[in-house]
């Protein structure tokens, strides 16, 4: 290694966590949150972390691909980090979803959800088609893990901003492309979940491999709540969404019920990884991936109440989204300390 490639820099670039988008999907979602509780200030300062993260990891990742191309396409085709990319597709699209929320932003949430869709093109054939023909391949135990739930995630996020924008371009092929894309994330969730339980279940968990992107198997289902329940708000102006209406409503009340069912089960395996086992909790991008299902849940919650007319859960979005503000504060509060330190030893680099 050259001396510019081991200046700390140059070394964080090389070695990019392909995850760290989830920063910009979690800040996102609970930029949304806050704005759906009509909290002044917080969701634009949110916004505005979001999308400055997301312009600095769509640059440091293009420096990556240009400097680093093996590397990058090693960890895209690899089993363990290759649907962590993906985290790239639900951030432009949970981003473009912030822009007309909070700011009525549609022109830019036309040009994200385009990029979402290629990149949900480009990115989910390429991990899905590595992954079966590549070889050798790891064992059930390492190479499966929660990214993976990623391929329901990305594939929601189109749905949900898709179904958004539908209000100002509803065409028939439009809302055809979201029922599909619907009922496809479910499958894939269904696929992912079933390998997910049964290594769970039977096969020796270490306190090691119970990490935070574990999470994403209740964020998978929250966002499809949302994707549903936005669906579902313009059945009027659809006479196709309108038809399948009692089917998406019952898929929604399932996604629903499936994510709360995982809550309680996440945070048991975090009190038996960090309590009972003793296994440190110090900063990792990762811990992004526990933020997302959390200001998820809040506003898939809160949209749902209101397109299934459900008032009794109005305390549920209000809960969900404190938890995820905490989270959050946390979470960005370990990287500026991270950061700190890393700035300190860029400093003492000669």
């Amino acid at each position: 290694m050259t001396d510019v490639e081991s200046h700390p820099i140059a070394s964080n670039v090389r070695t990019l966590f392909p995850g760290y988008f989830a920063m910009v999907m979690a800040t996102g979602i609970v930029a949304v949150g806050a704005a759906q509780q009509d909290i002044s200030v917080v969701p634009e300062a949110l916004y505005a972390i979001a999308a400055a993260t997301y312009v600095l990891l769509v640059v440091l990742t293009a420096v990556r691909a240009v400097r680093y191309p093996r590397l990058l396409v090693a960890d895209v085709t690899s089993h363990t980090k290759g649907f962590a990319f993906l985290t790239i597709v639900a951030a432009t699209n949970v981003l473009g979803s912030a822009s007309v929320v909070i700011h009525g932003w549609s022109g830019l949430a036309w040009v994200l959800w385009w990029a979402g869709v290629v990149l949900w093109a480009v990115l989910i054939y390429t991990a899905i088609i590595s992954v079966i023909l590549r070889g050798p391949k790891p064992e059930l135990g390492k190479g499966l893990n929660g990214t993976w739930f990623l391929l329901t995630v990305a594939t929601e996020s189109v749905v949900v901003l898709g179904a958004i924008l539908y209000a100002d371009h509803p065409t028939d092929i439009l809302a055809f492309g979201c029922i599909a894309a619907f009922v496809l994330g479910i499958v894939l969730y269904l696929i992912v979940m079933t390998m997910v339980f049964l290594r769970w279940t039977f096969q020796d968990l270490e306190p090691t491999e119970a990490e935070p992107p574990s999470w994403i198997a209740a964020g998978a289902v929250a966002i499809t709540v949302l994707a549903g329940s936005n669906l579902l708000g313009v059945r009027a102006i659809s006479v196709r969404i309108d038809r399948l209406a009692p089917f998406i409503e019952g898929m929604v009340v399932l996604a629903w019920a499936t994510a709360t069912f995982w809550f309680p089960v996440m945070v048991a395996i975090g009190v038996w990884r960090h309590v009972i086992s003793k296994v440190p909790l110090r900063y990792h991008p990762s811990y992004w991936s526990l933020v997302f299902p959390l200001g998820m849940y809040g506003a898939a919650t809160f949209r749902m109440r209101a397109v299934i007319e459900l008032q009794s859960l109005a305390w549920v979005p209000k809960a969900a989204l404190a938890a995820a503000l905490v989270a959050w504060t946390a979470a960005f509060l370990g990287l500026l300390a991270q950061g700190t330190g890393a700035l300190s030893r860029t400093r003492s680099t000669p």
